[in-house]
């Protein structure tokens, strides 16, 4: 196991701007950084998870966008972003003017990846590896979930469980480029983005990518 994960990520990542949302900087891995070319045998080896928190994909860029873009959404209140990764969701609803946020992912390296790009963009998060999955969802006003449908298991507990919080009032908001498992029934699209990303992990070079909401 990798015990310096901090180290492991500076190490293996480096700063670089998201091109749907310039404002942040994240540390992120690319065709030049060592971790890129690793393959899930080697991930494997050195007893890494897959790296999620180490790219910033189509969803969470969309729903950072759309954060920075539409401030009140995320001001003054209580926000989650759920299956954080590297927190690029979270960390741009806390520029937005968010009261406080805690990012969430069951990854313990997101928890030293969240911290260093909050760190870098001036903000305070705080993190939690807990499965919130198991639970009623937490007692805040808004709930961020980008990238969450690439397995249909996971994608169908996720949406089930959004939708509690959604009931009972607490804004969900989703971003997604309509992957195989995402299910539009019930929401209703706020934006829809032309987001740039890279074949080598999309299909597409550019990702046409919505923010949904529950309805209402």
């Amino acid at each position: 196991m990798i015990e310096d994960r901090r180290g492991f990520i500076l190490a293996n990542t480096r700063l670089q701007i998201p091109p749907h949302v310039p404002e942040l900087r994240l540390h992120l891995a690319d065709e030049i950084t060592p971790i890129w070319k690793l393959t899930e045998e080697g991930l494997e080896a050195i007893g890494l998870p897959p790296p999620f928190w180490a790219f910033a994909w189509a969803g969470g860029q969309a729903l950072a966008r759309y954060l920075i873009d539409h401030p009140d959404v995320v001001a003054g209140r209580r926000v989650l972003d759920f299956a954080a990764g590297g927190g690029i969701v979270g960390i741009a609803a806390k520029r937005a003017g968010a009261a406080k946020v805690l990012c969430a992912d069951i990854d313990p390296f997101c928890a030293d990846a969240v911290a260093l790009n909050a760190q870098t963009n001036g903000v305070a998060v705080d993190f939690t590896s807990t499965n919130l999955l198991d639970d009623a969802p937490p007692a805040v006003e808004v709930i961020l979930a980008g990238d969450i449908c690439y397995e249909k298991p996971v994608a169908e507990r996720v949406r089930a469980w959004l939708g509690v919080a959604a009931a009972r009032g607490t804004a969900v908001l989703i971003g997604d480029p309509r992957r195989s498992y995402f299910d539009p029934k019930g929401l209703v699209q706020l934006a829809d983005y032309q987001v740039e990303t890279t074949r080598e992990l999309e299909d597409h070079a550019v990702k046409r990518t919505g923010v949904w909401a529950f309805a209402g």
